[in-house]
């Protein structure tokens, strides 16, 4: 076999030259197949995942949604752990949070017809009292709460019904809480509760009442959260203790999708 330099003469290479250039030839094709190969990878799953956006984006249903409930949140407040203690608190004391209803305002965007991100807007208070060891003495007053919740759902058409689940991150923020009552003549003067991360699990339905995107909504939630209360006197920690909250969030209300 024989090549052709730049000055025109002829070189001429053994078989095994010939065949090892070849192998070269295959190896650097092979390689430019490899280096292009991501690239295609990428645009495939581009295209997989446009696909679903923009048959979401041709039919008649809009890509937000915004629901009003009235809504029960339903905690429950037992002490777990009982920190510290330097006013001596009955052995058997335990507590509970009373229930509330507020309204509750949850907005969500589509991604696509099946998945959708949500976020709830409210703010309800709660005591905490005494069920044992201290039963109705008034612990926590006016606790006010934020809790705030993301989560992603899915979501499966079932023609009149619309039916989800959904899960994701919560921070309960506390504003504003108050020492008890009873807790006064202890000397009590301050009361702090932790804001803490937790997870909620969501599940709920949505029935379509006409095409322009009006629905009745049910929702329920469970959070997975805790929080710890310090009872103060002056600078003087008098009483810590670690509650589970866990609450219920349930809801009704309409949704209106545009």
């Amino acid at each position: 076999m024989c090549i052709n330099e730049r000055a025109g003469r002829a070189v001429h290479l053994a078989p095994s030259d010939a065949t090892t250039l070849g192998r070269m030839g295959r190896s650097l094709r092979r390689r430019e197949c490899y280096m292009k190969l991501p690239v295609l990878i990428g645009a495939l799953t581009l295209g997989a995942l446009a696909a679903p956006l923009t048959a979401h984006a041709q039919d008649g249903a809009g890509r937000l949604q915004v629901k009003a409930f009235v809504t029960g949140v339903l905690p429950d407040g037992k002490i777990t752990d009982v920190e510290t203690d330097i006013v001596g608190l009955p052995a058997d004391t335990q507590t509970k949070a009373n229930d509330n209803v507020v309204p509750t305002v949850a907005i969500e965007y589509f991604l696509t017809d099946a998945l959708s991100v949500e976020t709830i807007c409210c703010l309800t208070q709660h005591d905490v009292d005494g069920t044992t060891g201290l039963p109705g003495a008034e612990l926590v007053s006016d606790a006010k709460l934020v809790p705030a919740t993301f989560t992603l759902k899915y979501h499966a058409d079932l023609g009149t019904v619309k039916p989800y689940v959904g899960a994701g991150p919560a921070y309960f923020i506390w504003i504003d809480e108050q020492p008890g009552a009873a807790t006064l003549p202890l000397g009590v003067t301050d009361l702090r509760m932790s804001d803490e991360f937790g997870i909620a699990l969501q599940a709920g339905v949505d029935i379509p009442l006409n095409d322009n995107g009006l629905a009745i909504s049910i929702d329920a939630k469970r959070y997975f959260i805790d929080t710890t209360a310090r009872w103060y006197a002056g600078d003087t920690l008098a009483i810590q203790t670690e509650h589970k909250l866990d609450p219920w969030v349930v809801g009704a209300g309409l949704a209106w999708r545009f």
